[in-house]
């Protein structure tokens, strides 16, 4: 039998708010860019919204609480439909999530060191929320699909080149779950995810401390 007992409530729902402030604005923020370029796809299928239940992938999900790690519902989008090159506007998109984490990691990392100095009950959750998003944008940067930084890499090929890219993808994604699964993926971004964490927060202090 499961023993809840030990359960921290508080801590769960820090958690799950912190994933969903991370993920949503990312797959939003792909969605939307694509629009802006032309390509409705995403609209049409419901990615603009801020359903949590449009975005969240339960394997992606399970995996990011276990592993720390983890992926939402790949945004639909048509790269046929976009009024500037494809390749450009596929980088575009790409990045456009990883924009949105970064930015949120700088917010957050203002309002978490303002709950710290103020002892405020919501540093642990503004905590979390700046580990969720750096971690998200760093990990999507990994050149395997199905994360972001995959599409970056293609979209820099020769055509042919991408070609089979994206035919062989399905393996390079086997290769993603297998460095994910043997910890080599996370000895790799956790160095980086700290080195930014580490200035996100000093940045934080510095505008703390003229304000």
């Amino acid at each position: 039998m499961l023993n809840f007992s030990n359960l921290d409530l508080k801590s769960v729902l820090f958690t799950i708010i912190a994933l969903l402030i991370a993920i949503i604005p990312h797959e939003i923020a792909h969605g939307y860019a694509a629009y802006l370029l032309g390509d409705d796809t995403a609209k049409t299928d419901g990615r603009l919204s801020l359903n949590p239940i449009n975005h969240i992938d339960p394997i992606g999900l399970i995996s990011m609480v276990i592993l720390r790690f983890g992926w939402a519902k790949a945004v639909p989008i048509n790269p046929f439909k976009f009024k500037i090159n494809r390749k450009i506007g596929t980088i575009i998109v790409s990045l456009a999530g990883v924009a949105a984490n970064f930015i949120l990691a700088f917010i957050f990392s203002i309002l978490f060191v303002g709950a710290a100095i103020n002892k405020n009950w919501l540093e642990p959750l503004f905590a979390e929320i700046l580990w969720y998003n750096v971690m998200l944008g760093v990990f999507n940067l990994v050149p395997l699909p199905p994360l972001d930084g995959s599409k970056v890499i293609a979209s820099l090929l020769p055509s042919k080149l991408e070609y089979m890219f994206y035919k062989y993808e399905k393996y390079l994604y086997i290769i993603l779950v297998a460095l994910l699964m043997t910890g080599v993926v996370n000895k790799i971004i956790a160095p980086i995810v700290l080195k930014v964490l580490n200035e996100l927060v000093t940045i934080g202090i510095n505008i703390w401390d003229i304000m």
